[in-house]
């Protein structure tokens, strides 16, 4: 469900600066490729919004809609509080995770900032409201608006995590932000024991590409390690039985390239099912595949984090 035809990874440059700590949750900075930095929020749904100065903001967006749902900013808030208000809405039969990714625009329309915002577990055919903090931004920045950006959706019962309360299964599974240059992307694959018991892992995580409308993908061949796309990624070497224990870590890459050899045919995949072994239980993160016309996406063999033994409980090393 994309709202422009920008991606994290073809945003314009950033500007550099520190972002406002405010009452409605905490804000930590991500940059991903050469675009603004994202601002990832998290924290109370609550309607307040902590102090800063007044900005001339924009009229509210028409919503962006898609078949999963849609996200409309329903008022630009409280002008002093700096904080913009918004809804989502799911049209779907389960409860769906909200990624949004709201961007602030100087007078020139130019992007001075991303925020992105994770509204978890909207039920279906429910409606929830909430609010975004906006970012401290360059004091010549004028006239500020901001628009929705992009809107991602995966089943809650799906929905990756890094972070907070330990998943019904005991494991953890995400995507890092990746890196790109030169039409290369790399990404990573990351998984936590964060249960009781020992998680077997054997060879390479199983994967299923999505659209943007949460389609299985056709035609792309699914290549086991990343040689024959570039060397030096991360996605070599030789799959082995990998046991982690609780506490303990584990990462896969995926790597392609974006290369694109004529005018049709370009495949973008945003959603990525991964099964981490066999039996257990699909994640759905969110990689942004732009695969260009290449047809192959590579995946490499799960590893054990170096750091993540010492790590474990139970084991000297790192408390």
């Amino acid at each position: 469900m994309r709202c422009a035809p920008l991606t994290p990874l073809t945003l314009p440059a950033a500007l550099a600066g520190l972002l406002l700590l405010t009452a409605c949750g905490s804000q930590t900075a991500d940059a991903r490729g050469d675009g603004p930095a994202r601002t990832r929020v998290s924290g109370s749904p609550a309607d307040a919004c902590g102090a800063r100065p007044s900005l001339t903001m924009a009229t509210p967006d028409a919503p962006e809609a898609s078949g999963d749902g849609e996200v409309r900013i329903t008022d630009m808030g409280d002008k002093v509080r700096g904080c913009t208000r918004f809804e989502v809405t799911n049209r779907q039969s389960e409860p769906f995770t909200f990624t949004i990714i709201f961007t602030f625009l100087g007078e020139s329309g130019g992007a001075l900032e991303n925020v992105e915002r994770t509204v978890a577990s909207v039920g279906p055919g429910k409606t929830v409201r909430r609010t975004v903090i906006w970012p401290a931004l360059h004091p010549d920045a004028g006239s500020a608006q901001v628009r929705v950006l992009q809107v991602r959706s995966v089943p809650a019962a799906e929905a990756p995590s890094s972070k907070g309360p330990c998943p019904r299964s005991g494991v953890r599974v995400y995507a890092d932000d990746g890196d790109a240059a030169m039409g290369l992307r790399v990404v990573g694959l990351h998984l936590e024991n964060c249960g009781t018991g020992v998680v077997h892992l054997n060879g390479y995580p199983r994967l299923q590409l999505l659209d943007e409308d949460h389609k299985p993908v056709e035609g792309v061949a699914i290549l086991r390690g990343g040689a024959s796309i570039a060397s030096g990624t991360g996605a070599d070497g030789t799959p082995e039985a990998v046991d982690v224990e609780p506490g303990e870590r584990a990462h896969a890459t995926l790597v392609w390239r974006n290369t694109v050899t004529g005018f049709d045919g370009a495949v973008n995949a945003p959603y990525v099912r991964v099964w981490a072994n066999t039996g257990a239980a699909p994640v759905t993160v969110v990689p942004e595949l732009d695969l260009g016309t290449t047809g192959k996406l590579g995946v490499g063999p799960w590893k054990k984090d170096e750091d993540s033994e010492a790590g474990a409980p139970g084991r000297t090393g790192t408390p």
